[in-house]
């Protein structure tokens, strides 16, 4: 093999095209390459424990939806397996603050082993609110791992909401 082969800007032409790239043994050997590594962390990090464990932390930053009519903005927040100890709502200036930990324990017995996993983790999620809103009747619930939050508007922030009309053309 000639040296200059090696270089890709200086390959030989065969029949005036260059040969191509899978024929270079540079892109061959990385080829190769990604292949051997692409199957050892398949086989090293592709076991059902880990797979827990990311299922886990993506629960931790729990889905919000947060919905505005005339009279109230409504906040639903999905926070599976948590309970009202475990969370609290608050107000902070013009922001409605949610927070909450989340703490997984599995402990498994069996007569020849015992298998134990712990994860905790914890979000803090804060959400503008217009100034309008009366924080006084804030209703909370927490039902089968939906926290909805509802909040009002005071009467003034109703009146002074004003539909434009769309002009075409």
């Amino acid at each position: 093999m000639n040296i200059k082969e090696l270089i890709p800007w200086n390959r030989e032409k065969e029949n005036g095209v260059f040969k191509s790239d899978s024929d270079h043994p540079f892109v061959s050997l990385q080829k190769e390459m990604n292949r051997m590594f692409d199957s050892f962390s398949k086989s090293v990090f592709d076991f059902p424990a880990m797979h827990k464990e990311l299922e886990f932390s993506k629960s931790i930053t729990p889905k919000i939806d947060v919905v505005e009519s005339d009279s109230e903005v409504k906040v639903t927040v999905e926070l599976p397996g948590m309970e009202e100890k475990d969370i609290s709502v608050n107000f902070s200036g013009d922001m409605l603050v949610i927070k909450g930990e989340k703490k997984l324990e599995k402990e498994e017995k069996k007569e020849d082993y015992c298998f134990m996993e712990r994860s905790y983790g914890s979000f803090h999620r804060a959400i503008p609110l217009s100034a309008g809103v009366d924080k006084d009747k804030v209703d909370a619930k927490l039902k089968n791992g939906v926290l909805k939050v509802t909040l009002p508007k005071t009467e003034q922030a109703q009146r002074e909401t004003k539909k434009i009309k769309i002009n075409s053309g």
